[in-house]
């Protein structure tokens, strides 16, 4: 007797689903009652506010009358984290049922609060792994976005109240690949680059942000006899476009953004049907000059994107003064036109 495979399939599909939700369940419960256990210890600690560390005393108290029966997850530093998890998130309806206690863990060390909603919408939207939250918080994705766009764009982007209009809505400088676990100090051939990224292709469009996937490697082209080949060859389901990455181990030069306006010019004219919008091309350097992008390209495009790739994850520090050069600059780009007019 012959039994249609898809019955076996819908079976354990069936199984696997309802395991995964049991798994969130009670993950979601440990979590209520971590946050419920935060609560106590708080409005505890405002009780004996006036005694001077009475909340430091509460803490190891408690922990030496509850570890003993029930574990080491009832330690003084687990206590604290309660606490702190209570205080951060004071709201018990508003704790996300998406979310593991471990990603809400790794939260807690987001001290900005607009950056702390930021993983959270992102995790939600694209269903983070913990391991895939962690990359994000330690390389400091939200403080990059920032180096381009403005903080209400990020957060409207991450919540789905809008749809990235433009590149570099989503698109992030500098592109981190510290995954690659290639040394920064040695000298790389672009197709040991561009191997190390097809090796590491999950990681790397995590990196390069939401909606893209990869369609193809050394593409060829033609163009009058002429054969040329680019790097490598992703879509945007957000943007709804092709996306060009042209990758270069030394210093950007204008004419690598000439080579790469040709292939973003042969895709718009040839490859992209009409329902899709303009190619984008990104430029993946070692280093740049931003007057030479500024001044090469045409004023005020927004199809090519010049982004310089790190292989180490820079310092929050090191971004954030970052964010701050580019802050400076544009302000005073907006005083001379002011002066101008």
């Amino acid at each position: 007797m012959l039994i249609n495979q898809s019955f076996i399939t819908d079976i354990k599909s069936i199984i696997s689903d309802a395991k995964e939700k049991a798994i969130r369940a009670v993950d979601h419960q440990r979590t209520l009652m971590y946050w419920h256990i935060g609560k106590c210890i708080f409005e505890e600690e405002q009780e004996g506010k006036e005694r001077a560390d009475y909340g430091t005393y509460l803490i190891k108290y408690l922990s030496e009358k509850i570890q003993p029966e029930f574990g080491s997850g009832f330690s003084v530093r687990q206590l604290e984290r309660y606490r702190q998890f209570y205080r951060l998130f004071p709201i018990a309806s508003a704790l996300r049922t998406q979310l593991s206690w471990t990603q809400y863990k790794l939260l807690l060390s987001v001290d900005n609060e607009d950056a702390r909603a930021y993983y959270i919408a992102e995790t939600v939207k694209n269903n983070w792994t913990s391991r895939q939250l962690e990359r994000q918080v330690y390389s400091n994705l939200y403080e990059r976005l920032l180096m381009s766009n403005d903080k209400e764009s990020v957060l409207a982007v991450a919540n789905e109240e809008k749809l990235p209009s433009d590149a570099r809505e989503i698109i992030k400088d500098p592109i981190l690949l510290e995954f690659l676990g290639m040394k920064r100090e040695a000298s790389y051939y672009e197709r040991d680059l561009e191997g190390a990224i097809i090796t590491h292709l999950q990681d790397f469009l995590l990196e390069l942000g939401n909606g893209f996937s990869f369609v193809a490697r050394q593409q060829r082209i033609h163009i009058e006899g002429d054969e040329f080949y680019v790097d490598l060859v992703c879509y945007n389901r957000l943007l709804q476009c092709f996306v060009i990455i042209e990758i270069k181990t030394k210093k950007l030069t204008h004419g690598d953004l000439g080579q790469l306006q040709m292939y973003v010019n042969y895709y718009d004219r040839v490859v992209k049907v009409p329902h899709e919008n303009a190619t984008i091309g990104i430029l993946l350097c070692a280093s740049k000059n931003d007057g030479v992008v500024r001044f090469t390209l045409p004023e005020g495009q927004k199809q090519i994107v010049a982004s310089q790739y790190e292989l180490y994850l820079p310092t929050e520090k090191q971004l954030l003064d970052e964010v701050n050069k580019e802050l400076e600059s544009f302000e005073e780009k907006e005083r001379e036109a002011t002066l101008n007019t």
